[in-house]
């Protein structure tokens, strides 16, 4: 358990005890399966929550990452950009068992961003003239048309780092980078998944990516299990 400035957790179920509640809005990061909390979201389905709207980029692939919290039914609502590797996910969804809101890639993170940043929305050009549009205030800036995107505020964020210390400080690795920072800073409570853990003042100042004031609660994986979304070869 963290103590003081300590924040380690001594795995993900206990790090997950007592925050987790059915309907929550949670913000997860990662990129398909690239940068996923793979531990945290397996402790997440072992709590059993559900009526959950999950904020993340997809919904993983069937068997894993998300994909195994849509296998239980443990999620009501996805807020997602890119949802086309998962079987599971297009069956709940056209059979009317998922509600999904769709949001473009960039408007998602910006979402994400102004969440954390304390900006309750935005304007923005894209969406204008799709169904993205459908029900959002429209106005004119200098006679051009925009719509109004609100900015998330999650209940819960779970995110995975390459580095952090026992304060929460955190380094990603390259593109598993992707929305594991703006999920960290837009949720009231912050789980980071770290591979590396290492003592405070071992992060160089400027590398880190995310401050610890965003983080709650560290926990440490230093074996995950990375998959591949998808495979492709070609002959020699």
């Amino acid at each position: 358990m963290g103590t003081g400035m300590n924040k380690v957790w001594s795995d993900a179920q206990s790090a997950l005890d007592g925050l987790v509640q059915d309907g929550m809005l949670l913000a997860i990061g990662g990129f398909g399966l690239c940068g996923i909390p793979e531990a945290l979201i397996l402790a997440l389905r072992a709590t059993g929550a559900r009526n959950l709207t999950v904020a993340s980029n997809n919904a993983g692939v069937d068997g894993w990452g998300l994909g195994l919290l849509l296998e239980t039914r443990q999620i009501r609502k996805m807020i997602s950009s890119y949802v086309g590797e998962n079987a599971e996910f297009e069956r709940q969804y056209l059979t009317g068992e998922l509600e999904v809101e769709f949001c473009p890639q960039g408007t998602l993170a910006e979402r994400m961003r102004a969440g954390g940043a304390g900006i309750p929305g935005f304007y923005t050009r894209t969406g204008i003239g799709t169904l993205v549009a459908e029900g959002k205030e429209h106005k004119l800036f200098d006679g051009v048309e925009y719509l109004l995107e609100r900015g998330i505020r999650a209940d819960l964020a779970l995110v995975k780092a390459w580095k952090g210390d026992r304060y929460g400080n955190l380094v990603y690795r390259k593109t598993a980078r992707n929305f594991n920072p703006l999920a960290a800073t837009c949720a009231r409570i912050t789980i980071a998944e770290v591979e590396e853990l290492v003592e405070p003042g071992e992060l160089e100042m400027d590398a880190i990516h995310t401050p610890g004031v965003y983080v709650q609660r560290v926990i440490h994986n230093p074996t995950p299990e990375k998959r591949i979304e998808k495979r492709t070869t070609r002959e020699a």
